[in-house]
């Protein structure tokens, strides 16, 4: 279980994150829905040891976050694709370079990953060459080929056509029954009901408001804020 407690972060004097506790289960997905501005992507990137925390904890199954072991993994909004590397190598130069793998079982992994996300006979393309919805796929792959126990999406359906959406909420789904723990920023409000998570809405850096997936779309008069900022983000 990922345990966030009383988490804070600050730019400039500005509370950005602003004492935000919630937990995830092994499984389980948790959503931080709100406009820009407001924490989310800055949660995530204290997740992946890309900003550092002024208050607060972070575990997982009772034991603290190590920055030396890659227990979360990213995937940006912008897939962050190395674009001189081929797809394979993409996969591969953290293998070999961070996990040690010899040549022949990163490109092992690599290839079964590739195979698994219909990249297979984009291996020897360039970054340049794909699709978006490609991209995201490969980033994706990248992201799990170092095992992580927790993987952290920014706004993954921002770059993508919106017809792509129920293809980018089925990859992570499956990821989490699978297993994994994944956490997810966004203001597309069209992965809700696509989604078996647990909807965090951020206001301020707080958490305004939170219901599972299920829970409000059985009942959205139960979330008036929910319900307000999902109504909004679609008239």
């Amino acid at each position: 279980m990922l345990v966030i407690k009383d988490l804070s972060k600050q730019f400039h004097g500005r509370k950005i994150v602003d004492t935000i506790s919630f937990t995830v289960d092994k499984g389980g997905i948790a959503m931080l829905i709100g406009p820009s501005g407001v924490g989310k992507s800055t949660l995530l990137r204290i997740l992946n040891n890309l900003e550092t925390i002024d208050g607060g904890s972070i575990t997982l199954d009772d034991k603290p976050l190590d920055s030396k072991e890659h227990i979360s993994g990213m995937v940006f909004q912008g897939f962050n694709l190395f674009e001189h590397l081929t797809v394979e190598q993409n996969i591969t130069i953290a293998l070999e370079k961070v996990m040690g793998l010899s040549t022949k079982e990163a490109k092992r992994v690599a290839r079964t990953l590739l195979k698994r996300y219909g990249l297979l006979e984009k291996a020897a393309a360039y970054p340049s060459q794909l699709s978006g919805g490609q991209k995201q796929r490969l980033a994706i792959a990248r992201t799990i080929a170092m095992k992580p126990k927790i993987i952290c999406f920014d706004e993954p359906t921002s770059a993508l056509d919106p017809m792509l959406t129920s293809h980018v909420a089925k990859n992570i789904q499956e990821l989490a029954n699978e297993g994994y723990i994944v956490l997810i920023a966004s203001h597309d409000t069209a992965l809700l009901d696509k989604l078996d998570c647990t909807i965090y809405l951020m206001d301020e850096g707080k958490i305004a408001q939170q219901a599972t997936s299920r829970e409000f779309f059985k009942n959205k008069a139960n979330y008036p804020l929910l319900a307000r900022f999902v109504a909004g983000s679609i008239e």
